[in-house]
This record gives C-alpha cells, sequence and structure tokens, in this order.
C-alpha cells in the first residue's frame, strides 16, 4: 500500500490509468462502517482495478464550537485497517496541505444542502463539497463511495458531480449497524454508556415509522418524535420526512420518501434514515 500525504507527492505517483480507481473518502476513525464501504469499492474496481482511501479530517465540515478538535485520528490504527482490506492507495493529507491561509474558493450546492443537516450545521455542505471536489480533481477516481448514513451529503455529491459534469460514477452503500441497530459512525465512541444504551431508540423510532400504516406525514412524525423522546438523554435536532431524491418536505408517505433524523445524546449527534416507501 503507498501512503502519501502530500499533493506532490500524489502527483509524482507513477499511476497506470489502465487500472480503474474508485476512491473511498473518508475521515478517518475507520469502522466495519468504512470496512464495507472499502469492500465494495474493490467490487467495484475489480481484480485490476485500484482502491484509494482519503483520510481528512476536513476542518471546513465543522462549524464553530463543534467537535473538528476532539475528532478522533487513530493514524496507526486506520493505516492497518487499510492494509489488511487491500487498500493500494493510503492519502493522508493535513489540513495545511489541503487548504492555503489564503484561500478564497468553495465549492457550493444551493438547494439540497438547504435542509435537515444543512440548517443545523451552517457552511457544512460547503466544506464537504469542497473538499470532495479536490479529492476528485487531484485522485482522479473513475468512481467514488458514498454510505447512505449520510443520504443528504450522498444526495449533494450526486447534484453536484452532475450539476459541475464530472465523469465519476457515485456509488451509494448500505448502512451498516451494530447488532442493536444503531448506525455505525465514528461519533459513536464519544458515547457514554448510559447514551449508548439509549441510542438504539433512533433505530426503533424508523423502524416503528417504516411499519405504521399511517399515511399523514405528521402522524408519522409525531410517532417517531415520542418514540425517541421516551429515552430521557435523547434530544431531537431534526426529524423530518422528505422525499429521497430532493430532499423536500412530503405531507403525505409516497413512493421514494424518506424519514431522516438527527439525534444529540449530550453533545454527541447521531444522524439515522430509512426510506418509508
Amino acid at each position: 500500500m503507498k501512503i502519501v500525504s502530500t499533493i506532490a507527492g500524489l502527483r509524482a505517483q507513477d499511476r497506470d490509468r489502465r487500472r480503474p480507481r474508485v476512491l473511498v473518502p473518508t475521515m478517518g476513525a475507520l469502522h466495519a462502517g468504512h470496512v464495507s464501504l472499502i469492500r465494495l469499492a474493490r467490487q467495484h474496481a475489480g481484480p485490476e482495478g485500484e482502491v484509494a482511501v482519503s483520510i481528512f479530517v476536513n476542518p471546513l465540515q465543522f462549524e464553530p464550537g463543534a467537535d473538528f478538535e476532539r475528532y478522533p485520528r487513530p493514524e496507526k490504527a486506520d493505516e492497518e485497517v487499510c492494509r489488511a482490506e487491500g487498500v493500494d492507495l493510503l492519502f493522508r493529507p493535513s489540513p495545511n496541505e489541503m487548504y492555503g491561509e489564503d484561500r478564497s474558493t468553495l465549492v457550493e450546492e444551493t438547494v439540497l444542502s438547504e435542509r435537515l443537516c444543512g440548517a443545523s450545521r451552517p457552511g457544512h455542505f460547503h466544506g464537504v463539497c469542497t473538499v470532495v471536489t479536490k479529492l476528485f480533481h487531484l485522485l482522479e477516481p473513475e468512481a467514488a463511495v458514498f454510505g447512505e448514513k449520510d443520504f443528504q451529503q450522498l444526495a449533494v455529491v450526486r447534484r453536484m458531480v452532475r450539476d459541475l459534469d464530472f465523469v465519476i460514477k457515485i456509488i451509494a452503500a448500505p448502512i451498516v449497524r451494530d447488532p442493536d441497530g444503531l448506525a455505525m459512525s465514528s461519533r459513536n465512541q464519544y458515547l457514554n454508556p448510559e447514551e449508548r444504551a439509549q441510542a438504539p431508540v433512533i433505530r426503533r423510532a424508523l423502524l416503528a415509522a417504516a411499519q405504521s400504516q399511517e399515511k399523514p406525514a405528521a402522524a408519522v412524525l409525531a410517532r417517531v418524535r415520542g418514540t425517541i423522546e421516551s429515552a430521557p438523554l435523547a434530544r431531537i435536532d431534526y426529524a423530518e420526512i422528505v422525499g429521497a431524491d430532493d430532499l423536500q418536505p412530503r405531507l403525505t408517505i409516497e413512493p421514494r420518501t424518506l424519514l431522516a433524523v438527527a439525534v444529540f445524546f449530550g453533545r454527541t449527534r447521531l444522524i439515522d434514515n430509512i426510506l418509508l416507501a
């Protein structure tokens, strides 16, 4: 596995362009969910292709007062995961390498990024679009894998790829969960034991909504909020029912309807989603 930490070093690589490259962009602290992305990338790359993983804790994705400084950065453990999964190239730059002090350019998506996490985290998706654009430019993949847990991110990246005419296939990877249903996330390690014990209420609320026969979105959301709020430590950031393709609010449950939630346990914000129809 080649490990590169600079843009110059990346450009100096003698790449065989006959080998298709599939990129897995991450912020590190790799867990079984990330492993599933890497394995999906390998399937799409094929035996002759190349899997590249980027690990970059992107400061542009963190609003002021968020957890940028405490975000986990287990470099050696992440490297071991990549080696074990047969990753061909690990790109692990520093913020100073990716962004100059006088940077003045951002990539912005203006519709899909407005609601849900975009409303709760101003500027977050500017950071996502900017860093993904740079990674696409620097690594030149034929395809890239993004997880469905960050459904809004997946939708925003797909829109950006379409609008900016990137010749890159975006591959969606299913959510990977712990046995009790909690979606795997690098932030789960922030939870204390009591918070971790209550966090699976999110998945229970999603499943109850999906199994409900109710059609009005307001009734479904009332059920979801009631279930989540039964956990004493849970604090709902948002619970919304939107179209899975345009992320706009839906008043009734219809085909391609998504239920998306964000819930705080202490300072830790967890997101999850489910297709209702």
